[in-house]
């Protein structure tokens, strides 16, 4: 069992910071394996762990499970005091986690008719599992595969739009819920309330153009942390407003906001009563940008060169693990050992092959380890069957991933 609270740490704090001894050592425990390899740090996943309490003040975090997708990692975290419950991505991702815990709540609107079909038919799942709804069709839709006289009573919550609408800007975050203002949500709240079958407990704002954007580097830094500031001045007093309006309508069990790029400010915020993060315990570079925290690297992979094409240049065998989101040079994996090494422009990382140039790269020989970090946290977890779990120098265990359990949920 993967332990989190106990133990003694077996790297300093901040042993990260030099690269010339954390990475090598992860070559050595790892060199009796075939690339691609994947590792877990486990004093670094601690740390993490531990940290995002702290940048939280108090409040408890419902791990996301998208960002992490290893079971046992999702099972220690959450035997942490301050962990309370799962943010899932999708309702068969949510029925599997429900066999072994109690809260969980799909963070997605699903219309999977064999999934909420299992829901309205399982009393044990229904009282554990929470959907995400923000339109009146999602209601009539699970209407339609389970009539309410005839099933198990649905919990759900709603996703509320957390963005910011700018009037020079436009829309700054991600295109989620149509319900925008307090009248917005509460008019849809009394419509769950005086239906049949239903059972509102919940409230979900995700503020991404807070949490999801590095306010640290590149030329457009200086327009996203006032971006950013305007934008938590107008979400704390609409989220107030929200919550008030559904105070009034039903009895709710929580009101969450946040990621791991905003916990300070969602923590700070009187009308949330918990927060999301789950990047944070893995450490994608994408959180590189940011000024307000710095994650320890905790996890990692590795591929092995295969080719040398000229004296410059080394290639490694794979490597296109891409992040979702848009097609820019950040959602690229970022070679971090040895240092100094780059990728191609016209090239990047690719399925089957990734050149890397740099003077590092003058001196890789033939079957040499190149480790990567990727980009966001949970997706390389759909390219291995295992993370090797490291603790020091060495190897102490290996944790399944969902596709090395035999599940592929999206």
């Amino acid at each position: 069992m993967l332990d989190l609270i106990d133990g003694p740490m077996t790297a300093s704090p901040g042993a990260w910071e030099d690269p010339a001894r954390w990475w090598p050592r992860l070559s050595a425990a790892t060199s009796h394996l075939p690339a691609p390899v994947a590792v877990i740090d486990l004093d670094a996943l601690r740390h993490n762990a531990m940290d995002l309490l702290v940048r939280a003040g108090g409040i408890p975090i419902r791990v996301a499970s998208k960002s992490v997708r290893v079971r046992s990692v999702l099972d220690a975290v959450l035997r942490i005091p301050g962990y309370r419950g799962i943010l899932a991505f999708t309702l068969a991702e949510a029925l599997w986690l429900s066999e072994t815990h109690d809260d969980i709540v799909v963070g997605y609107p699903s219309v999977d008719r064999a999934g909420i079909a299992r829901l309205a038919q399982d009393e044990f799942a229904a009282s554990r599992v929470t959907l995400m709804v923000d339109d009146p069709a999602h209601l009539d839709f699970i209407d339609s595969v389970a009539a309410p006289a005839g099933r198990a009573e649905i919990r759900v919550a709603i996703d509320a739009d957390a963005s910011w609408r700018s009037a020079a800007l436009g829309h700054i975050g991600v295109r989620r819920s149509p319900l925008f203002t307090a009248e917005d949500v509460a008019r849809f709240a009394r419509e769950i309330v005086r239906r049949d079958g239903f059972r509102l407990v919940g409230l979900q704002m995700y503020e991404a153009q807070i949490a999801g954007q590095g306010d640290d580097a590149g030329p457009d830094a200086p327009v996203i942390r006032f971006a950013q500031a305007r934008s938590r001045d107008e979400l704390r007093h609409r989220r107030a407003a929200i919550a008030a309006a559904l105070i009034d309508i039903a009895p709710l069990e929580f009101l969450n906001g946040g990621g791991t790029g905003s916990l300070e400010f969602t923590g700070s915020d009187e009308s949330v009563t918990e927060a999301t993060a789950g990047s944070g315990l893995l450490g994608g570079h994408l959180f590189d940008g940011y000024r307000s925290f710095q994650p320890a690297p905790a996890s990692a992979f590795a591929f092995d060169v295969v080719r040398r094409p000229t004296a410059d240049i080394a290639t490694v065998l794979g490597g296109g693990w891409i992040a979702s989101g848009p097609p820019v040079a950040s959602r690229q994996p970022r070679p971090v050992w040895p240092a100094g090494l780059r990728m191609l422009p016209r090239e990047a990382a690719g399925e089957v092959q990734t050149p890397l140039q740099g003077r590092a790269a003058e001196s890789l020989d033939i079957g040499d380890r190149v480790w990567f970090r990727h980009a966001k946290s949970g997706e390389p977890a759909e390219r291995i069957d295992a993370y090797q779990l490291v603790s020091g120098d060495e190897i102490v265990g290996e944790l399944p991933t969902y596709r090395g359990e035999g599940k592929a949920f999206l």
